[in-house]
């Protein structure tokens, strides 16, 4: 069974995050940075990832799906109060941009994940309890749970794809050592 922590995004790939459109939860079209995509989870994390990285312009999104245990069933307009209110409650409220709900995986997929998927090679082969999983047709660069992350570049190219598990220590410690070499590399050029 092959199971990464994370995985680097092939180099070959030359289409860019920014072809692909995503709706926010108010229903506009993002424009905006892109630094780091994620997977909606890890609520106070996320918030916390977002905190510490904003100034190095990394910017969280999250985006919601009820593919995986039905655990976001409710309506777009239900999820920032569940957050608030629920799960994980105590008043929480996201300071990351988070999109409208939707498919990431199969038939109905959003174009954003397929593109994201392709890039970048699965973190595991073996997909988790087929009762939980609510999408066909399965396929091997699925995202295999809900708290899948990705790593874009400004320029909107996948750069690493982190296991649903993969402790957010390390995905920050990944994001750090990428954008120290982003910045060497830019170093070396101005010389």
């Amino acid at each position: 069974m092959l199971l990464a922590p994370q995985v680097d995004c092939y180099h070959s790939v030359t289409d860019t995050i920014y072809n692909y459109g995503a709706l926010t939860l108010d229903g506009d079209e993002y424009v905006g940075p892109l630094l780091i995509h994620f997977w909606l989870s890890l609520h106070a994390e996320l918030n916390a990832l977002q905190d510490e990285l904003r100034n190095q312009g990394v910017v969280v999104l999250g985006f919601p799906s009820n593919q995986f245990g039905k655990q976001e069933p409710g309506q777009n307009s239900e999820i920032l109060p569940a957050l608030k209110y629920v799960r994980p409650g105590n008043g929480f409220v996201p300071n990351f941009q988070l999109f409208q709900k939707g498919d990431v995986n199969g038939a109905k997929e959003q174009k954003i994940f397929t593109f994201l998927k392709n890039a970048c090679p699965p973190v595991a082969e073996e997909f988790g309890n087929p009762n939980k999983l609510f999408w066909e047709p399965l396929r091997n660069h699925d995202i295999k749970w809900n708290f899948e992350k990705f790593l874009v570049s400004p320029e909107g190219v996948p750069i690493m794809r982190w296991y649903h598990r993969t402790n957010i220590d390390v995905v920050k410690r990944d994001i750090v050592n990428y954008l120290r070499l982003r910045q060497n590399q830019q170093e070396q050029v101005d010389q």
